[in-house]
């Protein structure tokens, strides 16, 4: 069975299931933030970045509020989409308002200094509750800051075995044919 339509030049082809397993997922993961990461604040309130999300944050970055008590650093480019998909909510919604409030009144841009680090403002770091010591956790397109104990709530959450089979369950993530 065919299940990926491509073009190479000018000609168009359907390549077969069993090349797509062959496809390398390195590229893929490479634009992705993974990995769970124990990081310090420093006195001057600066957070220093894991140095594999680095080089992706060198043109700078946009830090804001975490839908829960956390925050999520975005890279330019993507905070720009989420400007764009802004766009198209309603003005006239309420909840519409709020979110664009929520998200875009805490934002800071940033953007890491020589040593990898990058200043979080009074207000994130309160919304946040971080103290010291944070995690720093890759999921995808963003990069998630966590207090220790806010971590380690969502851990335990993360890990109730009922909850998850009905999250894996809802994202149909079967490998089989």
């Amino acid at each position: 069975m065919w299940h990926l339509v491509g073009q190479s030049g000018r000609r168009w082809f359907c390549a077969p299931r069993a090349l797509l397993s062959a496809l390398p997922v390195k590229g893929i993961v490479g634009r992705m933030f993974l990995g769970e990461y124990q990081h310090l604040i420093d006195d001057k309130s600066r957070l220093t970045i894991p140095a594999k999300f680095r080089e992706a944050l060198a043109k700078g970055c946009v830090i804001t509020r975490g839908f829960e008590k956390n925050l999520i650093i975005y890279t330019t480019k993507e905070f720009g989409e989420l400007i764009k998909r802004s766009h198209q909510m309603s003005a006239t919604d309420p909840e519409s308002r709020d979110l664009k409030r929520f998200i875009f009144a805490g934002a800071s841009e940033a953007a890491p200094d020589k040593s990898g680090r990058v200043l979080i403002p009074p207000a994130l770091r309160t919304h946040a509750a971080l103290e010291s010591e944070v995690f720093v956790i890759g999921v995808g397109q963003q990069i998630e800051v966590w207090s220790k104990t806010g971590w380690e709530e969502q851990l335990a959450k993360m890990n109730d075995p009922e909850a998850n089979s009905r999250r894996f369950a809802a994202l149909n993530l079967s490998t089989g044919s």
